[in-house]
């Protein structure tokens, strides 16, 4: 997908009610992000993965270049969310 189609599903996917993680650390967060953009570090995703929702939450997840919401989908997918969309880059938002 172009960063315009991620960018147009991801806007889709969010206003269908999916949730919107934001995996960069918090100092990036402050710098900038889409309103609905809730805050987990990647590094504190496994112990904080209940605060995303139960199984079965559906989430779109973005970072900086797209390497750590690689690895928030892996740890997200083995809590039982599954439908998951990686927007990448916050840029593409």
């Amino acid at each position: 997908m172009t960063p315009k189609e991620l960018s147009e599903k991801a806007r889709e996917l969010v206003g269908q009610g999916w949730v919107l993680l934001d995996v960069r650390t918090p100092e990036e967060f402050r710098q900038g992000h889409p309103e609905a953009a809730r805050n987990i570090p990647v590094q504190e995703l496994p112990q904080r993965v209940g605060e995303v929702g139960p199984p079965g939450t559906k989430v779109v997840v973005y970072c900086q270049a797209g390497g750590r919401s690689a690895m928030a989908t892996q740890i997200l997918r083995s809590h039982g969310i599954t439908d998951i969309f990686d927007l990448k880059s916050v840029n593409y938002w």
